[in-house]
């Protein structure tokens, strides 16, 4: 079973989410870099770039696939993880302490319509059949 924090909140698309302020955190899930496997290159967005929510922000490769991060919300790119551009596998080591972005928020209220743990589970549990 993949790990699954309780103060997150998580996309469809496997992204997770912490909102400080109005400042969102995202990275990706442990389900989805365990589904990847090795990864071996982070493409990183720019720093004020700007997306709308569900936009593609970032792209993960792997020995297996190359997966596209969304924006989990929409806003601005503040800061990005530089040490992933070197040490990839750090998204394989500790998921949800490499994070990708850093954004600020537009609408802090989109944070409330992403699924809580418990309801990632269950769309987790769901999907694997």
């Amino acid at each position: 079973m993949s790990e699954i924090k309780d103060n997150l909140r998580y996309t469809e698309n496997h992204e997770w989410v912490k909102l400080d302020g109005n400042k969102a955190v995202v990275g990706i899930t442990d389900y989805a870099q365990d589904s990847l496997g090795e990864i071996v290159y982070v493409e990183l967005p720019e720093t004020d770039d700007e997306f709308s929510r569900g936009e593609e922000a970032a792209s993960i490769e792997s020995v297996k696939a190359a997966a596209p991060v969304y924006a989990a919300m929409g806003g601005r790119i503040v800061e990005v993880n530089e040490e992933l551009e070197d040490a990839p596998e750090k998204v394989n080591e500790a998921p949800y302490e490499a994070f990708i972005y850093v954004m600020e928020v537009s609408n802090p209220e989109e944070f409330n319509e992403l699924m809580d743990s418990s309801a990632y589970a269950a769309f987790l549990e769901e999907n694997e059949h």
